[in-house]
């Protein structure tokens, strides 16, 4: 028998969001097998994956790679594991509650909280904004020669274009996204093959930590802001809170099981377009005596001069797709916020649009697009904590999570992932004024 939440779930959806619904009931009563069986539950992390490979993950990964060679790719692969658990914490919390995490901040935590946690959410975003649109447009300019602000303009036209999709349905938005996931993921595929890296010096410096003085700390910051991505963990709880409801706590589990395998397979694939964006940075620019190869800008005439206009132009349409995905993705992150926090929502396209105007401001005034990308980066891994911290508090929470409650040894292993990255920005931050 399907709960009437279930039923509810199912009329107020749209047909593809049905067939979706009744594809994965049919899983969970054990009519499907194999990638039948997983089909309906894929998705979410695809989405949020998004956000792992935006513009701000170029920026400090070719900086990264240029700057210190393979020195950093410990710090990448860390990073993206420690995603992984993440986003698994947060869909879990979608599954378990059928709310997402900034409603449950608003109800578990005092007004004041929620109203720090919530405005601190909001200058994340609008970091993760700045650079999603820098980044689509720097892909624009490299690509076509288009003045970065009119790129800008453009970039906003296609996401506007992009989340309209939202109204069809939730597995036209899933399948649109996947695929500039996909051209990102060919893109790297081939600048890796073309690179020719020295594998030893990969396998060594991917499992021996190492940093290269302050900047180097300050990159790591980036690298780690860009991949465990607050705002994301916001939104994957509330792509799974009621995107399949489970009739009981068994088949809330074996969703939550099939989430998992969503999260390993979408976030690897970001993880390894991570590595190689630094593997291609470091293998090309570091030690090469090109000046300027640090920066996106430079990384593109790099590409040119090293290798081949070819391999230039995928660089730039892979940013170009990355660009217009994650800013799409930002936007739908910020509207979960605000309704969660404050029970307030506008329209998407007027959030698209108020958000859009820092980036355009930035663009204007002729600030280093790099610059731009790797600043926003840092912005992101302060803000981290806010909602890392908040999600492991919940997930330990019996009373909320049921029997899906986190074990003892989960939460000692997340708040030890947690402690490490305020560690982190803590370091950072004193460097900087004691510098």
């Amino acid at each position: 028998m399907t709960s009437p939440a279930a039923r509810s779930e199912a009329e107020q959806a749209l047909p593809g969001e049905a067939a979706v619904a009744d594809a994965a009931h049919r899983s969970l009563d054990g009519h499907s097998r194999g990638l039948a069986r997983l089909w309906p539950f894929l998705g979410p992390a695809f989405i949020a994956a998004v956000a792992y490979i935006d513009p701000g993950n170029f920026a400090t990964n070719v900086s990264g790679g240029a700057k210190f060679g393979y020195m950093l790719l410990w710090v990448v692969l860390a990073a993206n594991l420690v995603a992984m658990v993440v986003q698994a914490q947060s869909a879990k919390l979608g599954i378990a509650t059928g709310k997402n995490l900034a409603e449950l901040c608003r109800e578990r935590f005092s007004r004041r909280t929620s109203i720090f946690l919530w405005l601190q959410a909001e200058i994340v975003a609008m970091a993760c904004d700045i650079a999603e649109i820098v980044g689509a447009s720097l892909g624009l300019n490299l690509l076509f020669g288009i003045p970065l602000f009119v790129a800008g303009l453009i970039t906003g036209v296609a996401t506007f274009t992009l989340l309209a999709l939202q109204r069809r349905g939730f597995r036209k938005l899933e399948a649109a996204i996947t695929v500039l996931v996909g051209v990102v993921v060919a893109a790297f595929a081939y600048e890796l093959f073309n690179a020719s890296p020295e594998t030893s010096e990969v396998a060594r410096h991917l499992f021996i930590p190492e940093f290269g003085g302050t900047e180097s700390i300050l990159l790591a910051t980036g690298i780690v802001g860009a991949t465990v991505m607050p705002h994301v963990i916001y939104l994957h709880s509330a792509l799974t809170q009621n995107r399949i409801v489970g009739r009981n706590d068994n088949e809330r589990h074996r969703i939550l099981r099939f989430e998992k395998i969503d999260v390993v397979i979408a976030l690897a694939l970001a993880g390894l377009v991570n590595l190689a964006m630094m593997i291609v940075a470091a293998a090309l620019f570091h030690g090469g005596g090109l000046t300027g190869v640090d920066t996106i800008e430079g990384a593109f005439d790099g590409l040119k001069k090293l290798d081949s206009q070819g391999a230039a132009t995928i660089f730039g349409i892979a940013l170009l797709a990355s660009g217009f995905a994650s800013s799409s993705v930002g936007t739908m992150a910020g509207q979960v916020v605000m309704q969660g926090f404050i029970h307030r929502q506008i329209p998407l396209f007027l959030r698209r649009a108020i958000t859009l105007f820092p980036a355009l401001v930035i663009l204007g005034i002729g600030v280093n697009p790099t610059d731009a990308l790797v600043g926003s980066q840092v912005v992101l891994s302060f803000g981290i904590p806010f909602a890392l911290v908040p999600l492991l508090i919940i997930a330990s929470k019996r009373e909320i999570m049921g029997p899906m409650v986190n074990p003892r040894w989960l939460s000692v292993v997340a708040g030890l992932i947690a402690s490490l990255i305020i560690a982190l920005n803590v370091f950072l931050l004193y460097e900087f004024v004691a510098g």
